[in-house]
Order: structure tokens, then C-alpha cells, then sequence
């Protein structure tokens, strides 16, 4: 057990992002969506906009990014050697040289409706400004989608993908003009200056800063010694900083949040958290197939560190945005996944069914691996709170409590999963397992339930607070009712004795619809009422397969253990 901790210590400490030469260039300020950011989440918020990614990395990327890079350093340093790089160095070169990137297909688009209404290939998914943007065809489109605007209906997702593309040319036509990019305060006002717009004394510092940043990039080019480089892009960032606060030093700050936003974008916590679910689950899975109950304290390990990750993650959301990171379907995601993996471990300690475990890392991971990979439909990003959520009493207690209710419904719905797995592998022969599994069941629904009610009243006390009524059978508020009385309809079922063993298995996984129809349809799909904060899109037909898939599974179960003749488990 010491070498294991001793190795998971030494792992934790190569977590911790040390800084490189060049990297002062990730911290500067900018200001960009209402808040001051490092020029880190800038740029990769904006590659991720116009590429879909937020790195150019990895083999399959490689010749892509080869092209495009040797031909930018040939224009800008006359040397064509080059790597995939990170977003601070990429969007910077489109300011520095957009000419670099004429030709070159940069602009990601996905949706077929919008590829057919240009003329363009459904099996291309990455095009070059002049495919995309030269023709009347995008002029007219434009057109069509401003006409939808004005109906103040809900974008489908061929409009919502058509507002996209016009956002990918308006982002990269104002980097590469520099009125996009705003690094320096005014002297009077709260609107930062652009670099286009820069006077003279902060023209000349930002001209040393580029000036260094290409110097850097020929020596990366050249796989040179590059601490020379970094040292001097590094003090050229520093003194631009250093005339930039001279001009309004009350808006403009370095360090602090900044730069635990700059650690948080590099530690990747969540992921992190994620990987030691995983790491856990797997070991879990020894104990449960091979019953090595001796692996039980390496699980309980990987589980503490992954639960502490996630809450470091949580933690350096809160300190950088001041606030509770729940306001948006990405927050909720993983604020789920935590609530998850306690309540596993809760009731874990309380019933030592081993089983428990298993399904709250399982689903914990699940749901932070979703919110990883998905970035165009759960939004990351760290965004400044709309008007009607900056209550932060409200937000707190409100939002927190009842998307905590949903942990506990998920955690029942992956235990679940594992009760149908156990009916297909022989109902008589693993007869205490399933009662276990019921057992669990029954408590996680009645967390679920012990923290959606209360959601609901708060919720309501929240909405006079915001909108002057208690109720108005807004959707969100009926949908989220419908999945509070569907689970007390099924526990007070198993109360009076109507749901055995296999029924609370089936509707375990059934009901969970409810909680995703009230957590996601509403704001994904039907997009309708006040809640008009937590909308987005995407997504559909994932979470549609992902429903169907599970009650497929159920009727299939239900049909096997029928043909088996088998009667209801007592």
C-alpha cells in the first residue's frame, strides 16, 4: 500500500503545470465576454470556435498543421520547420499574419444542411475562408438567418449552425484586423482598448512583444535552445504589462485569478478526476469478478484522490468567478458526477455492498468524460453570470440543491444497469447481489427525492425573488415536478409492496428519463420559458440513442427472464 501511495504522490506532483520559458504570453489580460481573462482562455476559446479544438496536437493533425505552419513562418521568419502548437501561439499569428492562412482549411463545419446549401462537400469537415465565405451563397444565408432572428424563434440546428459559421468569420476577420483582442485599459471608462486602437507608448511595447513571439517561433522552429527566446518574450510581456497598468491600475490586474486560470486551463482537474474513477472502477471490477477483497483499500485511494481533483476543480472555478459553478449544463455536469461518487461512498460505508462503488465511479466518470469530449455542446468555457442568476444566495442554494438531486437519481441509475446484468447472468444464482442492488436503489432514490422537493420549493421562492410569482408552470418547473412525482410514485409503490426486485430495477433506469428530459430536454430540445439562461444545443441524437439504447436493454432483460420462465423475485 506505501508504494502505491508513493507512486500516486509522484504522479500528483507531475500533474502541477511548471512553467516553460515564453509562458508570461498565456497570462497577459485580456478582456473578451464581459470579464477579464489570461490571454490563455482567449485564444483557445477562440480556436475552439473557428477549429472545433482547442490544440493543434496529435498525429492525425499532423500534416493539417504542418502546411499551415511552415507556410506561416516562411512569410513571417523565412524558416518552414515546424509542430503542431498551442492556441496562445496559433491565434496570435492570425493577427501577426493572416495572409498565412488564406487558403488553408481552419473553419470547422459539421452540419450537412449548411455543407448542401453552400455546395459543399458532406464528406469535408475543415474549408478554407474562400470556400466558405467568398460567394453570394453565404451573403444570402446571413440574410436567412437575421430574417429567423427577428421571428425571436428558437435556432434548429441548421440555424444554430449557420449563426456559428457567421460567428467563425466575424471572430477571425476582427483577430486578424486586431480589434478583437482588447489588452490594455482606458484611462477613463471600463472598455478595454484593442490592439488596433493601442497610443503609441503601448503600440511600441506590444510591437516588442510580437517581435519576440516570432523570434520564439523560429527557435521552436529550429528545435533550438529555446529558454534564450522564452527569457525575452517573457520580459517583453512583462514590460507591456508593466506600461499597460500605468494607464488605469485599478482595472488592470496580473496574477491571482489570472494565474489560476492559466493553471486551471493546463491541470485539467477534471480530467484528471476522471482518470482515477476510471482507475478505481477498474479495480472495483477485480474485486467484484475475482473477490480480492484486499484490492478494497487501493479502490478507496484512487477514489479519494479522484474525488479530491474534482473538488479542487470545483474550487478553482468558484475562486476564479466568484461564485457557485453551477450555472450552466457543463457546471452541472460535473457538480452530478461529484454528487455521484459521495453518495456512492456514503452508502458504501453504510451497507458495504462493494456494488455501490462500482456504479457511483462508473457513472462519475461518465459524466465528466461526457463533459470533456463534448465541448460544443457543454460549454466549458468560464463565462460571466446572467442577470437573473446573480443572486449568489439563490444560485446556491437553489441550483445546487436540486441538480444534486439528479446525482442521486444517476447513481440509481447505474445501479440499475448493473441489476440487468445480473438478471441475464442467472436471477436465482445471484439472489443477494440483486437484493443489494435494490436495496441501494430504493436508498439513492430517496436522497434524490430528500433534495429535488426542497429544490423545487426553493426554486419557487427563488423565482418571486427573480420574477415576481412563486410558479407559472414554466417548463422547467413541470418538468422537474414530473421526475419528483414519478420517484415518489415508484418508492411509494415499494413501500406498499406493488415493485419487487425487478421492478425497481426496470424503473430505476426508466425514471431516470424524467430527470433527463428535466435536466437536458428542456433546455437542448424544447429550449422554451424563462430559463432561457441554461439554453443550448446539440446533442440530440446522442442522448435519444442513449435512452433508447437502455430501454431496448430493459425490454430485452424482460423478455429473456419471461422466456426463462422465471417469476418475481420476492
Amino acid at each position: 500500500m506505501k508504494k502505491i501511495l508513493l507512486v500516486i504522490a509522484s504522479l500528483l506532483v507531475s500533474f502541477a503545470a511548471v512553467a516553460k520559458p515564453g509562458d508570461a504570453l498565456k497570462s497577459m489580460p485580456v478582456q473578451d465576454g464581459g470579464r477579464i481573462k489570461p490571454y490563455d482562455s482567449f485564444s483557445k476559446e477562440m480556436l475552439e470556435i473557428i477549429y472545433g479544438k482547442t490544440k493543434f496536437e496529435g498525429r492525425n493533425a499532423t500534416e493539417i498543421v504542418l502546411t499551415w505552419m511552415k507556410e506561416m513562418l516562411e512569410i513571417i521568419y523565412g524558416k518552414t520547420k515546424f509542430e503542431g502548437r498551442n492556441a496562445t501561439e496559433i491565434v496570435l499569428t492570425w493577427m501577426l499574419s493572416p495572409q498565412a492562412w488564406e487558403g488553408k482549411k481552419i473553419f470547422e463545419v459539421r452540419n450537412h444542411q449548411v455543407l448542401k446549401a453552400l455546395n459543399l462537400p458532406n464528406d469535408q469537415r475543415y474549408f478554407t475562408g474562400a470556400e466558405l465565405f467568398a460567394g453570394d451563397r453565404f451573403t444570402l444565408l446571413r440574410q436567412e438567418l437575421q430574417a429567423k432572428r427577428e421571428t425571436k424563434e428558437k435556432l434548429d440546428p441548421y440555424f444554430q449552425a449557420l449563426q456559428r459559421l457567421e460567428n467563425q468569420f466575424f471572430i477571425f476577420q476582427e483577430i486578424a484586423a486586431g480589434r478583437m483582442m482588447k489588452v490594455a485599459p482606458p484611462k477613463e471608462g471600463d472598455a478595454w482598448i484593442a490592439v488596433a486602437d493601442l497610443p503609441e507608448p503601448l503600440q511600441e511595447k506590444f510591437l516588442d512583444v510580437t517581435k519576440a513571439f516570432v523570434t520564439h517561433l523560429g527557435a521552436i522552429a529550429s528545435e533550438g535552445d529555446l529558454s534564450a527566446s522564452g527569457k525575452a518574450l517573457d520580459e517583453a510581456v512583462v514590460k507591456f504589462e508593466e506600461v499597460a497598468k500605468a494607464e488605469n491600475p485599478s482595472l488592470y490586474t496580473v496574477g491571482g485569478k489570472i494565474a489560476a486560470e492559466v493553471h486551471y486551463n493546463d491541470f485539467h482537474p477534471f480530467r484528471w478526476a476522471y482518470i482515477f474513477y476510471f482507475l478505481a472502477f477498474t479495480v472495483l471490477l477485480l474485486v467484484w469478478t475475482l473477490s480480492k477483497e484486499s484490492l478494497m483499500k487501493v479502490a478507496w485511494v484512487l477514489i479519494a484522490i479522484g474525488f479530491a481533483l474534482n473538488t479542487y476543480g470545483f474550487g478553482l472555478r468558484m475562486y476564479i468567478m466568484d461564485r457557485a459553478p453551477v450555472s450552466n449544463m457543463y457546471e452541472t455536469v460535473i457538480w452530478v458526477s461529484w454528487g455521484t461518487v459521495l453518495f456512492a461512498a456514503v452508502l458504501e460505508f453504510i451497507y458495504k455492498y462493494r456494488l455501490i462503488l462500482m456504479a457511483g465511479t462508473l457513472v462519475g466518470a461518465f459524466g465528466l468524460v461526457i463533459a470533456d469530449f463534448a465541448p460544443a455542446v457543454l460549454d466549458p468555457t468560464l463565462q460571466p453570470l446572467e442577470p437573473v442568476l446573480r443572486s449568489n444566495y439563490w444560485l446556491t442554494i437553489h441550483v445546487m440543491t436540486i441538480t444534486i438531486s439528479y446525482a442521486a437519481f444517476f447513481l440509481a441509475f447505474g445501479l440499475g444497469d448493473i441489476g440487468l446484468i445480473y438478471y441475464l447472468r442467472g436471477e436465482e444464482k445471484f439472489q443477494p447481489q440483486i437484493k443489494a442492488i435494490t436495496m441501494s436503489i430504493y436508498r439513492a432514490m430517496q436522497i434524490g427525492v430528500a433534495f429535488l422537493a426542497p429544490g423545487i420549493i426553493l426554486g419557487g421562492i427563488w423565482a418571486d425573488y427573480s420574477w415576481g410569482r412563486f410558479w407559472g408552470w414554466d417548463p422547467k418547473e413541470t418538468w422537474a415536478l414530473i421526475a419528483l412525482l414519478g420517484y415518489l410514485a415508484v418508492l411509494h409503490a415499494r413501500y406498499a409492496g406493488m415493485l419487487k426486485h425487478f421492478g425497481m430495477v426496470v424503473t430505476a433506469i426508466i425514471t431516470f428519463s424524467l430527470v433527463i428530459m428535466a435536466w437536458y430536454g428542456v433546455n437542448f430540445v424544447l429550449g422554451a420559458g424563462l430559463h432561457s439562461y441554461g439554453f443550448g444545443a446539440g446533442g440530440v441524437e446522442y442522448v435519444s440513442a442513449f435512452v433508447a439504447a437502455h430501454i431496448l436493454l430493459v425490454i430485452y432483460v424482460g423478455v429473456v427472464r419471461q422466456g426463462k420462465g422465471k417469476k418475481v423475485t420476492k
